[in-house]
């Protein structure tokens, strides 16, 4: 008892003893509060409390509550992300690392290719089936603690948290095992940036660690190189090794190694077909090899020799990709499309059915007339090298057969597609301008219809150094734009545009579907009246649109190639939309498509009608050539692109050739490419018959409101007040041409004209029947011109006359008796002519003689009953 009571008396008076020494420590302290804080606030009383005892017990305890405040916060928020991954279980990983093919298929479901990359795409490879320096190579650039940790990186995700609240997307940190969670569970979410990307990172970290506690490091590695992207289509290292080597995984070089190992890090960059991007993917796998050596899986020396080696060079042709493609373009096409409209990582995860807008039956068509081409001596003759085609169904504006090039494998430029490069479209672009001129200007414009004269004379424009010329190098004058736009006139064009406006006619051309015209870096701030005879550049996909515009009767819809798309789960991802606007009058549409298919009209161009098609196939069709010019090596313009585009109410084709130099032709001619484009329409034409899609012979029907004056198409909104008046005018008959003060009185006709005003140059336009010009004046007759000489002898019974030739051949002579015409003969040369005659009474005989020219001379004499004694 003594021994318990002695300690309790120790503890009282310890008890005691300090609270005694707080009691005389705060008596020490000022009494007023404010004192009091600034007195404990001191640095050294501050510092001599946390270094005291009681201090240390404080400063335990307040780490202690922080430290479960954190372990319960983040396990919070563990908790409240782990019930959205209950459905994803990471022991199905290894069944979620599969490679897969999307497969692209024509209207009628014929397959056009399946998208594996090299190879079998399908193949999943083990780990023994890897070289090892692909495994070393990975770990070295992406995580080369890779075997140390537990599937995160501490460092690396405070480095990423920093990253985020900048702004910056979530990334930096990753281990090889988040990538692969990423890869396979939340592709779709890996482009949410700043804080919208963490809730992702923790749930990526979450599942890391599932996996690093179900798979070992070797299975992760594994799983990683069959799952990663490695440029375009090409997922896991399988599938990357035969593409760009043409080997398996197995057999990989430490070269080719580190280059695929510098892939995934940006695929789309360090992609090998993608050239811009090459040096700096060379440059990222002497990065990899640096690293390798720091991490000892090879020497220096190894290293160097690998550097040492062009592989660039060596990586296979991308042609290799595509064996057994059909319409080789056109897929690369629809690709591309889908890239944009679905994101890159979902078409490169693949697993797509693709449902296009191709009709294989035409494509093969095509490619059958684009081979006859080319087997025959037009190209060598014409001096192009290369040529491509469109077809478009003018009432969806789908896309039915498509050629980039003459053949996808020809060395050089085969895999390019001119389908879809700028070029310029030539005098194709006119029926566009000319719809834009037959727009409702109001009344207070003039309004145009086929009639309207827009003449083709030499005419001074602004923006041009000296007056343009036509192709021909020549002027027709007063003509119609029926026949302007059939002859393909450039005078009357930059009227029409200039008429209508540069910008508006401009707005029309992009809205009715070629939506790049003019638009491309220094053409679009230099557009002038020369884009009115396709003096900017255009995708041959746009422009066969915007000429099925024309055949949809002034109605846009977008050009598309896709039908649908679904995913692997059958999932429609993609839908075809039938979407169109209206851009321009009907009648307005139906005056140009009129224009384009009168065969009549074009005759002359060429020497020849534009296009037999009509004739030979009982199809009638829009059509219009195109030329684009160019400067020949010494200087001289020649024609650098042809072609012949053509509509009917059901399709729309183009069809051009040129160089991909860009070298001009030594002998090009647009009607060329009417050869190939002709028996296209008219073996699509009639399969569409055959398909229930067309009716045979159609043609579009003639909108109300149009007006036929004078035999020409009108719109309703065409003002008969400022159009074509009647007159007459005097011609000279040998000229054709307008009589002079020195063309002869036997020269001169007169004619009925019409007459109007140019509406550009706001002068009189006077439309003179066919043959004769209003322009110009008789240039046959001068006025010094000689008439020809006549002399006259009577006798009893016998006229003589004496005939002197002057300026112009001689052609006739009247003998004249008394009033009454005796005698007519024909002359050939200048001379004596004798005509029997016997004078029975006086008389009065009187010859004359005409020339060429026209020119008259004449003589006259008296008889007696005897012989005249002059």
């Amino acid at each position: 008892m003594n021994v318990y009571s002695n300690l309790a008396h120790k503890r009282r008076t310890k008890r005691d003893s300090a609270a005694r020494k707080r009691a005389e420590y705060l008596a020490s302290l000022p009494k007023h509060p404010l004192k009091r804080m600034l007195y404990r606030l001191h640095p050294k009383r501050v510092v001599a409390y946390w270094f005291s005892k009681r201090g240390l017990f404080t400063a335990l305890k307040i780490t202690g509550v922080v430290a479960l405040l954190l372990v319960l916060s983040i396990g919070a928020l563990f908790a409240y992300y782990r019930k959205d991954l209950d459905q994803i279980r990471p022991d199905e990983l290894a069944k979620r690392v599969q490679t897969t093919v999307t497969r692209y298929y024509d209207r009628n479901d014929k397959l056009l290719w399946e998208d594996k990359g090299s190879g079998d795409y399908t193949i999943k490879v083990e780990d023994k089936d890897i070289a090892d320096y692909v495994k070393k190579a990975t770990i070295a650039i992406e995580d080369k603690d890779f075997y140390n940790h537990g599937g995160i990186s501490v460092t690396g995700l405070l480095r990423a948290a920093v990253n985020n609240t900048q702004g910056d997307s979530v990334q930096g940190g990753s281990t090889l095992t988040q990538q692969l969670v990423k890869q396979v569970f939340f592709a779709d979410e890996a482009q949410k940036r700043g804080l919208d990307g963490i809730p992702r990172k923790i749930k990526e970290v979450i599942l890391s660690i599932e996996v690093e506690r179900m798979y070992n490091k070797d299975q992760i590695l594994n799983l990683y190189l069959n799952e990663s992207p490695y440029g375009g289509r090409r997922n896991g290292v399988e599938s990357a090794a035969r593409t760009y080597f043409g080997k398996s995984a197995k057999k990989l070089t430490l070269a080719e190694s580190a280059l695929l190992a510098a892939i995934p890090n940006q695929p789309g960059l360090y992609d090998p077909y993608n050239k811009a991007g090459n040096a700096a993917l060379v440059e990222r796998q002497h990065r990899v090899l640096d690293n390798m050596v720091d991490q000892k899986f090879i020497t220096q020396t190894q290293a160097d020799d690998a550097k040492k080696i062009d592989i660039i060079d060596q990586i296979k042709p991308e042609t290799d990709q595509y064996k057994g493609i059909k319409a080789p373009h056109f897929v690369q096409m629809v690709r591309s499309e889908l890239e944009q409209k679905l994101g890159k990582t979902t078409v490169g995860r693949g697993g797509l059915t693709v449902k296009t807008t191709l009709d294989l039956n035409l494509q093969n068509k095509m490619e059958e007339e684009m081979k006859k081409m080319f087997k025959s001596d037009i190209p060598a003759y014409a001096g192009f090298s290369n040529g491509a085609a469109t077809l478009e169904d003018v009432r969806t504006g789908q896309i039915v057969a498509l050629m980039g090039s003459r053949d996808f494998r020809h060395p050089g430029f085969g895999q390019d597609n001119a389908a879809t490069s700028f070029i310029q479209p030539g005098s194709s672009v006119k029926p566009l301008v000319y719809a834009e001129l037959f727009q409702d200007k109001g009344d207070k414009q003039v309004n145009f219809g086929s009639g309207s004269i827009l003449s083709d004379v030499r005419t001074n424009f602004p923006g041009f150094a000296k007056p343009p010329q036509n192709a021909t190098g020549d002027f027709k004058g007063n003509i119609n734009i029926r026949r302007s736009l059939a002859l393909s006139r450039n005078i009357p064009a930059f009227k029409a545009m200039a008429i209508s406006g540069i910008p508006e006619t401009l707005e029309t051309i992009r809205a009715m579907g070629d939506k790049n015209y003019c638009t491309q870096g220094a053409e679009k701030a230099n557009a002038g009246l020369a884009s009115a005879i396709g003096g900017c550049g255009t995708k041959m996909t746009d422009h066969v649109n915007a000429l099925a515009s024309l055949g949809r009767m002034g109605v846009y819809k977008p050009h598309t190639s896709i039908l649908e798309v679904k995913n692997s789960d059958g999932k429609v991802v993609e839908k075809f939309k039938n979407e169109q606007k209206k851009i321009i009058d009907p009648q307005a549409a139906y005056i140009v498509n009129e224009i384009l298919a009168d065969r009549n009209a074009s005759v002359g161009l060429y020497g020849r009608t534009i296009s037999p098609l009509s004739d030979a196939a009982g199809i009638k069709a829009a059509v219009k050539t195109g030329t684009s010019n160019g400067v020949n090596r010494f200087g001289q313009i020649e024609s650098k692109d042809i072609w012949t585009t053509m509509y009917t109410p059901s399709l729309s084709l183009a069809v051009w050739f040129g160089n991909p130099d860009t070298k001009t032709l030594q002998n090009g001619l647009s009607a060329y490419a009417s050869i190939m484009a002709d028996p296209i329409m008219e073996y699509s034409s009639k399969y569409y018959y055959k398909k229930g899609y067309a009716k045979a012979g159609e043609w579009f029907k003639r909108p109300s409101g149009i007006q036929v004056i004078g035999g020409e198409l009108y719109p309703s909104y065409y003002n008969k007040k400022t159009g074509i008046s009647n007159a007459k005018m005097t011609f000279d008959k040998l000229s054709k041409k307008k009589a002079t003060k020195c063309t002869p009185e036997g020269a001169k006709i007169e004619i009925g004209v019409r007459k109007t005003k140019d509406p550009f140059s706001k002068k009189d336009v006077i439309i003179a029947p066919d043959g004769y010009d209003a322009t110009k004046d008789d240039d046959k007759h001068k006025c010094g011109d000689v008439p020809p000489s006549v002399s006259v002898v009577l006798s009893n019974d016998l006229i003589t006359v004496r005939v002197g030739k002057g300026t112009f051949g001689l052609d006739s002579m009247d003998v004249i008796v008394d009033g009454r015409t005796i005698a007519s003969p024909n002359l050939g040369k200048d001379g004596l002519y004798k005509v029997p005659y016997t004078f029975t009474k006086k008389s009065k005989v009187t010859v004359r003689v005409t020339d060429k020219g026209y020119y008259e001379g004449s003589a006259s004499r008296t008889s007696n009953a005897g012989p005249d004694e002059d």
